[in-house]
This record gives structure tokens, C-alpha cells and sequence, in this order.
């Protein structure tokens, strides 16, 4: 896992690229200082990688699926970051964020605070969910009545057990929120607990206060208000109200980071939290913590509506919206309103439909098993049968979604006729409901009531995706014929590297030589170790970039350029492997192998394409000299921007010495940089 995790490493650019680093169920999550410097395919390749996944700004996902907490570990673990000092410095960090927000600032900000208020809790979750789950296997058999009046001591433990979970959820949820806004999160804790105390469920108690009053509300649950120095008190049951704490911990950082700007530092560890409890703890309880409850009530009493009155289209609408919202980190909100149902009614009618979404998502997957078990392809086999697994058992989507169905477009159509089929069962049957939150897998079928029903829905959500991939197929008439020749290859006996090397020939170009076999570049080229400058200017070293990624030789060995003027141009024979469509940079691999970076200027990917002219695309064969790009150096002068352009050898591990040229005027064809061949 170690290999993985430096590869990894050296993906992203390595230490110096990496403003912050966390993970979730089966991703992990960089910020970084320069993205553009990453390439998607050498990600991709990366053993134990699933898919990788740009963000906006400088954000970036890697999908690793259920090892990702031990790959995360072991990056973290790397002397390389431990010696990383720079990329923990907390200003670094904050503004890197702030960058990688991009355009849309407030809008992924808010959903970067609900994802990572929810996110590390995961786990628990789970784990919690399927002691649920067992408790309903043995009720379904008989074992045991969880519902009568009198149960067995055992029983009450364990309840005990994954109601913990969720009764506390608040105040795990503020934890982290409290983390995410960079507050003391014990502060934010300590909040939401308060709400938990016996001391303040007990002020429902209309016997031991005579001030207090309760009564029924029109969502069939008791309300109890009470006077508190002559100010009327709402008082709710919070337990489980996930609502409180999102609201909550945000008005608390105002408050918090305010107040470390005027108290006095030498007693910033009593006053602060004090100050803040004084005022933050009434405010949850008279305002937030009431408002809370309205609103996740509002919310589920819509969707509630909508599930009674057109219970059928109801049903077809969420498993159609997740496929879109799960990738995009845009279905927190939901799984809080499904939380903030149960705290309020016992009960959850979003799971049951969002089950046929991820049952289909689970089929599909399937269907590509068992394509790839035809075609006897090994790399495919592998990613769909951990993806199945981690679905089926775990109720994580996460492994397909970015391992196949984002990688192969094809497939979404025919998913989603799973989620329109498994829905309309859901939907015809009247819904299926739920007491706890729980991942739909198979484990926590007997969870979801009547169990029948949603049974059989997601069965045919399952079996309706699996038969359309299978029938449909998730390739391109292309990549079929691919897999066709490659099957042919192995029943005769030859190797799968063997089997893809004739696959992989493209027709050769008009002028190319008519025979297939024609190599792409001259034997010179293949044996050509050395690079010549992309641009006309003055060599320097690369220790004079002011981004510490490149000056650092992070991302590599090389040179920089500080042009004079005119186009960027090919530093050798090669194919362009990463081309952005701003322009700003280029991505080459030589005919001998070396993997060459070109990045024209600093931070000049804000300017969106303006000034750059790209003349190729990632694919395309260039010749040493040829253009890559033409470039209004004025526009980056006239912007702010660093004309300074590195150009780095992001493969060196694979060579011996990567030799720079002595600094001093350069043009294009002179050579810059010598690379020799790895010793044996």
C-alpha cells in the first residue's frame, strides 16, 4: 500500500502541492496550490485507484473505495510529508481553500461545510445501522417482539447500543462542524450537549414545573413550551435534529473568531469559551435550536405531501436525482432531511425510494462484471467485483459511481431505467418507510417496512440495470471490438500485454507509410534522452519559480524559461498527454518515455484561456519545434501574472540523472535538459 500511496503522492505533485488533505468514505480529497499539473490518466493507472475526479478551483478527488482510510494513512505517513512543513502552515491552507472555491465561492463553501460536517461520521453510521438491521432480522424471524411493551434486559442494552449513535448525532455533527469552521470544536460540542442534558429534558415535565405546558402537534408529536425569566421556551426532544448544530456552529465561529480578536491571549482559554457558552447556549435554545425543528419539519412536511398525495412519482423522483447529486456531493442535504424525519416522526419515507437508486447502481455494476467476465478483462473484473461488494454489503455507491459509470457515459441510461422501474414498485406499493437511518444494502433490507415491498423494488431496480447493461453493453462499438480482439488473443494463448499492443494502433495518418506496422517515431526519437527549450528567453534554474511545488523540485526536475516572446513550442518527439483547454499548460511523453510538464507562467489558469492560443489537443503526435501554444505575453504582464514558464521531468524515478542546462539565453532547439538512462 506504501507503493500506492507515494505514487499517489508523486501524482499530485507531491508534498509541496498539497494545501490540505482529508478523506471520505472511499475518496480522498486534496486542495491543492496548482492542479493543472496533474495528469488524469497517470492518476488513473495508479494501482489500487478507482477514477480521479478535477473539482473546481484546485480540488481534487482520487477514488480508492473501502481502503482509503489506510492509503490515506500511509500517504500521511510519508517522510516526504512529514518533512512537508510549508503545506501546514494554516494562512497557506486558508487561502488555498478560499482559491479553490472558484467562482461559485459561497455556494461550495456551503456544501463543503454540510459535506464535511457529515462525512467522518460515516462510519458510525454503518456500523450503527447494521446492529439495527440484526435486530430486525431477528424480529422478522420471531426471536424476539422489538416492539412490545416488556423486552428482555439484553435487548435494552443493545438498543442502548446504536441509539447512541443517533440520539448524540448532534453533537458529533457539531464536532465536526465546529472543526470544518476552524473553532474549538469541543466549544460547539459542549453547545449542542447542553440540549441533551437530563436537565433540560426534564423541563417537559409539566409536574416538577408549573410553568411548563404541552400539547399535541399536527404532525401527531408533543410540544411543550415553558417560561424561562418570563421569556416563553420551546422545548423539543433533539435528539438526532442534525439541523441545530449546521445552524448553530456558524453564528458560534462569528461570535468565537471575534472574540480571539479583542480578549486578551493570556486568558483567551477561560473567556472565550465562557463568553461564548453565555451567549451562544441561550440563543440555541430560545432561537436556533426552535427554528431548527420548523424547519426540517417544513421540508419533510413538503416532501411528505408530495409522498402522499402522488406517492408514485414520488418515488420515481429521488432515485432519478441521486445519480446526479451523489457525485457532485449535493445529497447531504437530503440524508439530514431523512435524519431530521426520524427525530421528528420516528420514521423515514426518502430512504425506501433512494434504495432503488442505489440497487440500480448496484445491477449496472453487475452487468459490467459479468461483461468483463466474458471478455476475460482482468482490470475490469477486479474494479467491478470490489465496487459490487462494498454496494451490495456496505451500501456505499461511491466505488462504482467513479470507478465505472463516470468513466463510461454509456451506462447512466441504462442505470437509470433501474431507478425509474425500481421506483415505480416502491411508488405502486404506497412507499416504504424506515425508523433509523441506514445504507440501503442487503443487510439492512429487513430494516425498511413492509420489507416485502421494498424488497421486491429494489430487486427489480437491481436486475432491470444489470439486463440493460448486459443486453446494451456500457462500450462504444469501439472499445467492444477491443475487448472482442483481446478475448481472441488470450484463447490463443497470448499474453494481455501482448493481446493490447496491436489493439492500441491507430490508422496511420495520410502521409504516414501504409503499413500498420510502422513505428510512430524514428529509432533516433525513441533513443533521443534530451530536451530543448519550449521558448526563446533566459534559462534559469528552477529553484527561481516563485511556487514552491516547482522550486522545490516537487513535481520533478528541470528548467525554467523567462521568455522573451513568441510561441511555445515542443521540447521533442512525443504525444501530448495532458492538453488543459485554458492553455496554461501541457503534459508530453517522449518517444524515449520521459514525461515532460510545460507550465506556461504562475497561477495563469485564472486567466480562463485569455492570451492563449492552444494548437494541440491531448492525443496528438507533435514533433520537437512544433507549437503548442501561441501566447500574448502581454495579457499575463497586463493581468499581474508571472511569465516565468518551468518545464520539469515528472517521470524521473524511471531515469538516472536529470541534467539541467547552465543558466543564461536560450532559444527553441537548443538542449536544456540531459537525461540519462537508469542504471540496470
Amino acid at each position: 500500500m506504501s507503493n500506492t500511496a507515494q505514487a499517489i503522492l508523486d501524482a499530485v505533485g507531491g508534498p509541496g502541492n498539497i494545501t490540505h488533505l482529508t478523506h471520505c468514505a472511499t475518496r480522498l480529497r486534496f486542495e491543492l496550490r496548482d492542479a493543472s499539473v496533474i495528469d488524469k490518466d497517470t492518476v488513473e493507472s495508479i494501482d489500487g485507484v478507482l477514477g480521479a475526479v478535477p473539482q473546481s478551483g484546485d480540488r481534487y478527488q482520487i477514488v480508492i473505495g473501502g481502503a482509503v482510510q489506510s492509503v490515506y494513512n500511509d500517504i500521511q505517513n510519508l517522510p516526504a510529508m512529514k518533512s512537508a512543513g510549508a503545506a501546514s502552515n494554516e494562512d497557506v491552507k486558508a487561502a488555498a481553500r478560499a482559491k479553490a472555491r472558484g467562482k461559485n465561492a459561497i455556494v461550495d463553501a456551503f456544501f463543503e461545510y454540510l459535506s464535511d460536517s457529515f462525512r467522518p461520521l460515516l462510519p458510525v453510521l454503518l456500523g450503527a445501522s447494521l446492529i439495527l438491521a440484526f435486530l430486525a432480522v431477528l424480529d422478522a424471524l420471531h426471536v424476539v417482539d422489538t416492539r412490545a411493551d416488556t423486552i428482555p434486559v439484553w435487548l435494552g442494552y443493545v438498543n442502548s447500543m446504536w441509539r447512541a449513535v443517533f440520539y448524540f448525532l448532534p453533537a458529533m455533527v457539531a464536532y465536526n462542524a465546529s472543526k470544518k469552521l476552524d473553532i474549538d470544536p469541543w466549544v460547539g460540542t459542549a453547545v449542542i450537549l447542553a440540549l441533551l442534558t437530563p436537565d433540560f429534558l426534564k423541563l417537559s415535565d409539566t409536574n416538577a414545573f408549573d410553568a411548563t405546558t404541552c400539547a399535541t402537534n399536527a404532525l401527531g408529536t408533543t410540544q411543550c413550551v415553558t417560561n424561562v425569566w418570563g421569556v416563553p421556551l420551546q422545548l423539543s426532544d433533539y435528539g438526532g435534529q442534525v439541523f441545530v448544530p449546521l445552524l448553530m456552529v456558524p453564528l458560534l465561529a462569528l461570535l468565537y473568531k471575534g472574540l480571539k480578536k479583542v480578549v486578551p491571549a493570556n486568558v483567551q482559554m477561560v473567556f472565550v469559551p465562557f463568553i461564548s457558552f453565555v451567549i451562544i447556549m441561550p440563543l440555541t435554545a430560545f432561537l436556533i435550536g426552535p427554528l431548527s425543528i420548523w424547519i426540517g419539519n417544513g421540508l419533510g412536511g413538503g416532501l411528505a405531501w408530495l409522498n402522499g398525495n402522488a406517492p408514485i412519482l414520488f418515488a420515481i423522483i429521488i432515485p432519478i436525482i441521486y445519480p446526479f447529486l451523489v457525485p457532485l456531493g449535493l445529497h447531504w442535504p437530503l440524508n439530514a432531511l431523512q435524519l431530521a424525519n426520524i427525530a421528528a416522526t420516528g420514521s423515514d419515507f426518502i430512504q425506501g425510494p433512494m434504495g432503488a437508486w442505489n440497487f440500480a447502481c448496484f445491477g449496472a455494476t453487475a452487468g459490467v462484471l459479468f461483461l468483463s467476465i466474458r471478455d476475460r478483462d482482468t482490470d475490469m473484473r477486479q474494479t467491478a467485483s470490489g465496487a459490487l461488494a462494498a454496494g451490495l454489503f456496505g451500501g456505499i455507491s461511491e466505488p462504482s459511481l467513479y470507478g465505472i459509470h463516470l468513466r463510461f457515459k454509456r451506462i447512466y441510461p441504462l442505470m437509470l431505467t433501474g431507478c425509474v422501474a425500481g421506483g415505480l414498485v416502491i411508488g405502486i406499493g404506497g412507499g416504504a418507510i424506515t425508523h433509523t437511518f441506514v445504507f440501503t444494502s442487503l443487510l439492512t433490507i429487513p430494516v425498511f417496512s413492509p420489507t416485502a415491498l421494498y424488497g421486491l423494488g429494489i430487486a427489480v431496480a437491481f436486475f432491470t440495470a444489470f439486463l440493460m447493461v448486459v443486453i446494451f453493453d456500457y462500450r462504444t462499438k469501439e472499445q467492444r471490438a477491443e475487448a472482442r480482439e483481446r478475448k481472441a488473443a488470450l484463447k490463443a494463448g497470448v499474453t494481455p500485454a501482448q493481446a493490447a499492443a496491436p489493439v492500441a494502433q491507430v490508422a496511420p495518418a495520410p502521409s504516414a507509410p501504409a503499413s500498420s506496422a510502422a513505428p510512430e517515431f524514428s529509432a533516433e526519437a525513441v533513443a533521443d534522452l534530451t530536451l530543448t527549450s519550449p521558448l526563446e528567453g533566459q534559462l534559469v534554474a528552477l529553484s527561481d519559480v516563485a511556487d514552491e511545488a516547482f522550486s522545490t523540485g516537487a513535481l520533478g526536475p528541470g528548467i525554467a524559461v523567462v521568455p522573451s516572446g513568441g510561441a511555445v513550442v515542443a521540447p521533442c518527439d512525443g504525444k501530448v498527454s495532458v492538453a488543459f483547454p485554458t492553455g496554461h499548460a501541457y503534459g508530453i511523453k517522449s518517444a524515449s518515455g520521459i514525461q515532460v510538464l510545460i507550465h506556461i507562467g504562475m497561477d495563469t489558469v485564472k486567466l480562463e484561456g485569455k492570451g492563449f492560443t492552444p494548437r494541440v489537443a491531448k492525443g496528438d503526435v507533435v514533433r520537437r519545434g512544433d507549437v503548442l501554444a501561441e501566447v500574448d505575453w502581454d495579457v499575463i504582464r497586463e493581468a499581474g501574472y508571472d511569465t516565468i514558464t518551468p518545464m520539469v521531468v515528472t517521470n524521473k524515478k524511471k531515469f538516472g540523472e536529470v541534467s539541467p542546462a547552465q543558466p543564461g539565453p536560450v532559444a527553441p532547439g537548443d538542449t536544456v535538459v540531459t537525461v540519462s538512462a537508469k542504471e540496470a
